[in-house]
């Protein structure tokens, strides 16, 4: 239950929170004030865990029913959950006691954006901008509206006059960026960051936003140098080591990648991405006992994180913990049926078991939601190699061929699986095709005919080649 005079404002989010997670799983009596259940719920929302923000304000509601934060949260989450009808129902409700409220009547243009009625709500906040003074938050949430009706431009119109206002506005320094992205048009991003900077080179969020737009243009040292500037204007700002984090990995720069991620996780809460982007980083140093740790610990935070039991059975099937392996990635396919890449590692699993027709199964699978995935063309034909079907080897090759023209591996290997099966002049044929596309990955032949002597004619038949 709640008390009204109960007066701790000091009190840590985190225990308020642990008290309250104790009380409703024991269901205990507990006593909180209104703000520390506002903060609570708040935590949830933020956290996109909308089902515990929802539990929370009615626990509060049910004390304070008129509590405008409470409601607001509430059905801020119902609209998260596509139960925006509910939402407004409520926030409609409120309105009608407290008509001029401003966050009520925001949240109601936001729901009726969730509910594709974009012309109301922005009819609604245009009124909204002639009877209040906070100009930038009405600007920013025009600009939400317009991007998730895809006017662009008019969103970025809104999000520019939201920064004109307040400079400060960090949701509208992200959405321009995103908004211009959605248009192609994200170096006209950088301009404004700059522009931008120049009035405010102290700003963090700035830095931190340009480098966002340099990392989507793939101008990786100009993102790490943004990236690194708001961080020594605010050395306690996670998102910045993480963005920097993920860069170095796209990087290879793996040391580099786990130092940030662990200033990340000094800085933040801990959570599954970010315990998951530490497991590949070990996983990519072939440190399977640590990444392992790491993606129990993201599952641990978050059952259905379904990338962590991916990477982990990955994991499982280089200590060659196949049965184990095949639980985790069963799993992670349960969460995402529609991640070709789960389907492609239970056909590895499943073919390394034997389970033959399963491992078949899995691999078409995977094809038939992603055609553009080489590896597994490449793992799914290996079945049939080393069940010694050539032919179909070869008729998987040449179906990877029609989907990817351009991959110089698929064509060595359907050369391999041709000559396997005695079809010696359509092999040149692919083979020839191959040396054209990428000599360097000729390679590969030599690693299927491991008697010296056919790897002589190879060899030669290939130099020959190269002298035309």
């Amino acid at each position: 239950m709640l008390h009204s005079d109960f007066d701790d404002e000091n009190e840590d989010i985190n225990s308020s929170i642990e008290r309250y997670e104790r009380m409703i799983s024991e269901q205990e009596d507990s006593f909180f004030d209104v703000e520390t259940i506002e903060q609570i719920a708040d935590h949830y929302f933020s956290s996109g865990k909308m089902d515990d923000a929802i539990q929370a304000c009615d626990f509060g509601l049910k004390h304070f029913p008129y509590t405008l934060e409470l409601i607001t949260i509430k059905a801020s989450a119902l609209g998260e959950i596509l139960l925006a009808d509910e939402g407004l129902e409520l926030i409609e409700s409120a309105i009608l006691l407290f008509p001029n409220d401003l966050e009520l009547n925001l949240t109601k243009a936001t729901l009726l954006s969730c509910l594709d009625e974009h012309q109301k709500a922005v009819e609604l906040l245009l009124h909204l901008l002639d009877n209040h003074s906070e100009k930038d938050e009405i600007y920013y949430r025009l600009g939400f509206v317009y991007a998730r009706w895809t006017k662009y431009r008019e969103a970025i119109d809104m999000f520019k006059k939201a920064l004109e206002e307040n400079p400060e506005n960090e949701l509208a320094l992200v959405e321009l960026a995103n908004a211009l992205d959605n248009i192609g048009k994200i170096e006209e991003s950088i301009e404004f960051y700059q522009r931008y900077l120049d009035n405010d080179p102290f700003s963090y969020t700035g830095w931190y936003n340009m480098g966002i737009a340099y990392a989507k243009l793939k101008q990786f040292e100009k993102a790490i140098d943004a990236y690194q500037f708001s961080i020594a204007i605010e050395s306690t700002f996670a998102s910045a080591y993480f963005n920097l984090g993920n860069i170095y990995m796209g990087l290879k720069e793996y040391t580099l990648a786990e130092e940030n991620y662990f200033h990340c996780l000094k800085y933040d809460e801990p959570n599954a991405e970010i315990y998951s982007c530490l497991a590949s980083c070990f996983e990519r140093q072939k440190r399977i006992n640590e990444a392992i740790k790491y993606y129990k610990d993201a599952i641990k935070i978050d059952h259905f994180w379904d990338e962590a039991y991916y990477g982990l059975a990955y994991c499982l099937t280089e200590t060659e913990n196949w049965f184990e392996a095949l639980h985790f990635i069963k799993k992670a396919i349960k969460l995402n049926e529609s991640n070709a890449l789960y389907w492609t590692g239970l056909g590895d699993i499943e073919a390394y078991l034997g389970n033959t027709q399963s491992s078949n199964e899995a691999f078409q699978k995977s094809i038939e939601l992603d055609s553009f995935l080489a590896i597994t063309w490449i793992k799914w034909a290996q079945l049939h190699y080393d069940l010694n079907d050539f032919e179909k080897a070869a008729d998987i090759m040449l179906s990877a061929i029609d989907e990817l023209p351009e991959e110089a591996e698929l064509y060595y290997r359907c050369a391999i699986f041709l000559i396997k099966g005695g079809q010696f002049k359509e092999a040149f044929h692919f083979l020839e095709s191959g040396l054209l596309l990428d000599y360097d990955k000729h390679e590969i032949i030599f690693d299927f005919f491991p008697n010296l002597e056919t790897q002589k004619a190879i060899f030669k038949l290939i130099q020959q080649y190269k002298k035309h």
